[in-house]
This record gives structure tokens, sequence and C-alpha cells, in this order.
């Protein structure tokens, strides 16, 4: 095949931008390797904080809506299978009218009763519900155990990856990524990626994280 001049030029100009397009995206995926630096007075005008990889325990709330009965004091709810399996007599419960968020209960669950693929609960209300009011929004407390965790805040999610970045000597802050399980209110489960004792960058995790970013962007190809 013969290829005219002016056509050449074209297809060599289109190689070396495709090429030059694969060595910025290439770039810009930094590798997880090197970290960035923050001085002692950036920490602390940032107000940078560290926490450390521990054995945690880990609570998930179970959120459902209900009926309260002519007694005002017990609340019907039913939950699906999933949740039903995490839902138990005693455990801690809030509640909320539908109308008014602002007005919280203390409450229990007092029975779980098996029905269908899921359950009925009784929520037992500390105090009597509001007058004139029989739906509520229900939120129970549920232990999952203890586990390697970090706090949620710490996370930063690119994609489909979780990153947390860690503190080294010197100052110097690395990017991990991390595998995760369990994914509580306060605490996630870390399954690898840090070890016990590491200190993770919690409070102002996004600006070391935008600092990582430029400082490789600054680097060039």
């Amino acid at each position: 095949m013969t290829v005219k001049p002016g056509l050449g030029v074209l297809l060599v100009v289109a190689a070396a931008s495709a090429a030059g397009g694969q060595s910025v995206r290439d770039h810009t995926r930094l590798p997880r390797t090197t970290g960035t630096t923050v001085t002692a007075s950036q920490a602390v005008d940032l107000t940078l904080t560290v926490t450390p990889v521990e054995s945690r325990p880990i609570q998930t709330w179970v959120r459902t809506a209900g009926t309260l009965d002519k007694t005002g004091t017990t609340i019907t709810a039913y939950l699906n299978s999933a949740d039903a399996t995490l839902v138990r007599a005693g455990q801690r419960a809030r509640t909320f009218p539908v109308e008014s968020r602002s007005s919280m209960y203390q409450a229990r669950v007092t029975r779980v009763t098996a029905q269908g693929s899921g359950a009925r609960i009784d929520v037992s209300l500390a105090g009597k519900g509001r007058e004139n009011t029989t739906h509520y929004l229900v939120e129970i407390v549920t232990d999952r155990g203890d586990f390697l965790s970090v706090p949620n805040e710490a996370i930063i999610e690119e994609g489909t990856a979780r990153v947390v970045y860690v503190q080294r000597p010197n100052g110097q802050y690395e990017p991990q990524q991390i595998q995760t399980g369990i994914q509580g209110e306060l605490y996630t489960h870390i399954v690898s990626g840090v070890n016990a004792g590491d200190q993770v960058v919690t409070f102002g995790s996004f600006f070391i994280d935008s600092e990582f970013k430029l400082k490789g962007t600054a680097q060039g190809p």
C-alpha cells in the first residue's frame, strides 16, 4: 500500500500523540510506592490527625420503619432476611416519629419473631411516644464483633479501590491500597493493606491525597 507524504506525517503525529497520551495516563495513575511530605507547621494549620490501626468493636445500624401501638410504648416493624439475621432481643435502638426527626426516643428490641423470609420485631420505648403519632423510624444498634479497623473518614475511595495514607518517618505520608470487610457506622474492618499499629491519616486525608496527586503531576511524565 502506498502512503501519501501528507498522510504519512499525520500518521506519525497521531502515533506520537497516542504515545504521549498513554504516558500521561500512566503518569496520572500514580504509583502507590512513594509518598508526600507535610511540614510540622502545615500539620498544625490543617489540624492533621492520625489514628492507629487497631482492633475495635464494629457496630452497624439496622434501619426500618414501624407502627406504634395504642399504649404508646411499643413499635412493631418488619425486617428483610439480611437484616433479620443481625437483630436480637435486648439490642439498643432509637426511634423517631416520621413527622419529627428532632424527637428521639431511646428503646430496646424486646422480641424477634421469624416471619416469612424475614422477621417481625417489637421495639419498646423507654417512655411514652409522641401523642397522635403512629409511624416511626427505628435504628437498631448491632454489634458485629472486634476487628482490625480504621475510622471511616480515613478511607479515600478511588473508583473500586480504597486507599488510606500511612504516616512514615520524617513527615512522609504514603498511600496504601486496602481491602476492607464490614463497614460500620464509625469504623471499617481492614482485611489487608495495613498492619496493626500503623498510623493512618483521618482528619486531613483529602489534603494529603491532593498534595500527593499534585506532586505527581508537577514531576511531569
